[in-house]
């Protein structure tokens, strides 16, 4: 990432360098700062202002990445990510360029991010091998869930979505394993 000019500023509300439950494999996890979406119980509300949390090196961030091999692949959280999109591109582009799968969490759904005309939207959602998508709701809260709060949230295989031009939901080898 050396020579890279990041065209905005990145705020973050913190790190997680291995985090087991915010995606497949080890991850190292961006929470973003802000957020527009304010969900009634969320997890992270002390990223909900935009003011809040402190600017990102996204060159150290990178450089951390780098520097662990068992880290498996990285997600930005928040906060709402989407909100910093163009921030996060050259970090996107520099965990895929170190060979690592990048999944995403957001309040919108994934249909609202497909319509909107922001190129760094657009960037992030091909870069994206996976995306958390729709508002946390409280009254669908389920704990068993796998990588999401409530029902409501889907997990989206962004790759099969790309070649099927609609929403794909995610399977893992694990989906139909009963103990």
């Amino acid at each position: 990432m050396s020579n890279t000019v990041c065209p905005e500023t990145l705020r973050i509300a913190g790190i997680e360098r291995d985090s087991i439950v915010d995606g497949p494999g080890i991850r190292y996890v961006i929470f973003t700062q802000g957020c527009p979406h304010h969900c009634p119980g969320c997890h992270n509300p002390q990223t909900h202002d935009p003011a809040g949390g402190r600017e990102a090196d996204v060159e150290e961030i990178v450089r951390q990445i780098d520097a662990d091999p068992l880290i498996s692949g990285v997600t930005f959280s928040g906060g709402e990510p989407f909100l910093q999109a163009e921030a996060l591109v050259p970090l996107a582009e520099a965990v895929k360029a170190q060979g690592r799968n990048l999944m995403i969490y957001t309040g919108y759904r994934y249909e609202e991010l497909m319509e909107m005309e922001r190129p760094g939207v657009r960037r992030l959602l091909e870069l994206a091998d996976l995306l958390v998508d729709g508002p946390f709701l409280l009254a669908e809260r389920d704990l068993t869930l796998a990588y999401r709060g409530s029902a409501n949230q889907r997990v989206i295989d962004l790759k099969k979505s790309r070649r099927q031009r609609e929403a794909v939901l995610y399977r893992s080898e694990y989906d139909d394993l009963t103990f």
